[in-house]
């Protein structure tokens, strides 16, 4: 006999579709009650196949009133499962929820087909009301709030518990002002009893807390990124309070510390990342952030056992921490996955942190330690750990070439100065068939660059591959010069200056060369530190007149510089050209002190090349010229 369309499937359809759900739920909370683990994520994709079949069936049949709050239920089942297994929310659950309000209002003999899923949502809880349906739509429309959360639809969210608070009490939802609306909507709102005969495998009550922890985790993200440190601290300790998993509890503390550092409060925030590491010791980012608190701070000790703390435990690779809640399927961490989230929480590959404590340490004078630590690096580099190198813009890792240059600069101030002049020699190599012959630079970059395809090197990257060799010959000129090797130091420090031959720079117009380009500002500096290297040398072998020569290059190049004037002046004296050496001695000790220094800092490689090339008798040559001053 033909079924009736909407007329109801037969009793003993109904009994046996209840059965089942009955049985799929009971077999689920048995398992989940032995804890998560494989078992439990093994029957996760069990029920989500049992459950879905189970749908399937009933909706091959037309959409009937009776049987509707069954089918609600399974839905509902059947999502968690999808949500639980997949680790994510996608379009196939939004999209089975609205097909479910479509036949519930084809159930009631009207039509929705043309509506947004806002406005079935609306049109289904206004018009819609048969008593037997309103728990299971509530239920359903908590598990679409779930959805609408992990795509960050917060005004949707909103909009749905107006109406579902509206359905219950139109007066229980009003929030205060000052008040949260969206927590203050999910708060008031009254999960339905759930019903023996419809057994549900996650309860409502439960997906309810878990709502409020997301919504307020989310927004005190939100709050965060746009600047709005108080609502962010405030929605982010609401979300530390709520109902989540060790996991996710330190992710909020860990979020409470980056907040509390961006608002210039150090000490808070270290607590904020210290209660992180109590709750979940494997939050790694919490440590990483700690690191970088002390480093603001200025404590080098305490950053460096930071730093070697986490290098330990990313080492050792540990396993994910495991929940002490009972395995749910809908949970905060699926309904909160945004770049913001991502980005304070990022761990760090155990390259950069090794780089990390290779740098602080060169920074701080620990050379003994910077040296080792790089040369670990190095090696690992050789290993392959090129796969371990992070590529985005959030690494700690500077360029490999830097990387190299800085360990040279950690083996010179250590005395290794033949492994220094090795390790540059592997800079100077790689870099070389990277370089045109000849490379016209403007000062100034007025517009960003558009390499065309196929045109090789952008030109930023060719100055930077040209600044990198440059610094390896001036890294090796200091090197020999310190070996007592004066005429190989000054081969090196030719080398050098010939190879910045190639860079011709020149002006848009008459404007000042304030502003360089960074990568101009660097090759400016090295061309510098190479002429006063090689002019050093010169005076050392008495060719005072060439050494003259560079000073006055250098000059040029960057005029009062307080490195390069006491050595014109020396090699003036030297040359016997004693009333021109007093007058600029007196021009530049009017200077003010740290005048070069207000530009950009220079790279860290550099900083060993512009200690050694600070002027070693300036007292001595002082007293001189005030002498011949004195008796002139």
């Amino acid at each position: 006999m033909k079924r009736r369309r909407g007329s109801p499937p037969e009793p003993g359809c109904l009994r046996d579709w209840a059965a089942e759900n009955r049985a799929l739920a009971d077999r689920w909370r048995a398992v989940r009650c032995s804890g998560p683990g494989g078992a439990a994520a093994r029957e996760v994709r069990q029920q989500r196949r049992g459950f879905g079949e189970l749908l399937l069936r009933m909706q091959g049949l037309p959409a009937a009133l009776p049987a509707l709050p069954l089918e609600l239920t399974v839905l509902y089942n059947s999502l968690l499962f999808t949500m639980g297994a997949s680790d994510c929310a996608s379009k196939a659950e939004a999209e089975g929820i609205r097909q479910l309000l479509l036949r519930v209002l084809e159930a009631c003999g009207a039509c929705g087909q043309d509506l947004s899923t806002e406005e079935l949502w609306q049109k289904v809880l206004q018009e819609v009301t048969v008593e037997e349906l309103q728990g299971p739509l509530h239920r359903l429309g908590a598990l679409q709030a779930a959805w609408w959360l992990a795509a960050s639809r917060l005004e949707s969210t909103a909009g749905l518990f107006r109406l579902l608070s509206n359905a219950e009490d139109s007066g229980r939802a009003r929030c205060s002002e000052g008040d949260n609306e969206l927590l203050s909507l999910l708060k008031a709102w009254r999960v339905p009893a759930e019903v023996a005969s419809l057994p549900l495998v996650q309860s409502a009550e439960d997906l309810k807390e878990i709502l409020c922890t997301t919504a307020a985790f989310l927004q005190g993200l939100q709050e965060l990124e746009a600047g709005n440190f108080p609502a962010a601290l405030s929605l982010l300790q609401e979300a530390a309070g709520g109902f989540c998993s060790k996991r996710v509890l330190a992710q909020i503390y860990t979020c409470l510390g980056c907040c509390a550092q961006r608002m210039s409060k150090p000490q808070t925030a270290l607590q904020h990342l210290k209660r992180a590491l109590q709750v979940d010791f494997q939050c790694l980012p919490a440590l990483s952030h700690v690191a970088a608190v002390y480093h603001e701070l200025g404590e080098t000790e305490a950053e460096l056992q930071a730093l070697a703390l986490l290098y330990e435990a990313l080492e050792k690779n540990p396993p994910a921490a495991a929940s002490s809640r009972p395995y749910l399927l809908i949970r905060t961490e699926l309904c909160v996955q945004t770049p913001i989230l991502a980005s304070l929480l990022r761990h760090r590959q155990p390259s950069e942190v090794k780089y990390l404590l290779a740098q602080r340490c060169l920074q701080d004078g620990r050379v003994a330690d910077a040296v080792e630590h790089y040369l670990d690096f190095l090696a690992l580099l050789t290993e392959g750990l090129q796969q371990q190198v992070p590529l985005d813009g959030g690494s700690a890792l500077p360029r490999i070439p830097e990387v190299f240059l800085e360990a040279a600069s950690a083996l010179e101030q250590a005395g290794r100065h033949q492994d220094a002049i090795t390790v540059c020699e592997e800079v100077i190599s790689r870099t070389t068939d990277l370089i045109p012959r000849m490379l016209q630079v403007e000062e100034r970059l007025e517009q960003p660059e558009c390499p065309s395809p196929g045109a090789g090197l952008s030109q930023k990257e060719s100055l930077c591959c040209l600044a990198w060799r440059a610094a390896g010959y001036l890294h090796q000129g200091w090197a020999w010069a310190t070996l007592g090797e004066s005429k190989e130091a000054i081969t090196q420090f030719s080398r050098c200056l010939g190879d910045l031959l190639r860079v011709q720079l020149y002006r848009s117009g008459v404007e000042p060369t304030e502003n360089l380009l960074p990568e101009v500002e660097v090759i400016q500096k090295i061309r510098l530190l190479s002429l006063i290297g090689r002019g050093a040398q010169f005076l050392e072998l008495g060719r005072d007149k060439e050494a003259l020569l560079d000073f006055q290059h250098g000059l040029q190049i960057s005029p009062g510089d307080p490195t390069a004037a006491p050595y014109l002046v020396q090699a003036l004296w030297k040359l016997d050209r004693k009333q021109e050496a007093a007058a600029h001695w007196q021009k530049f000790s009017q200077s003010l002190p740290g005048e070069d220094g207000q530009g950009r800092p220079i790279p860290l490689y550099l900083a060993s090349c512009l200690k050694r090339a600070a002027f070693p008798l300036g007292e001595s040559l002082a007293r001189s010229i005030q002498d011949y001053l004195g008796t002139a």
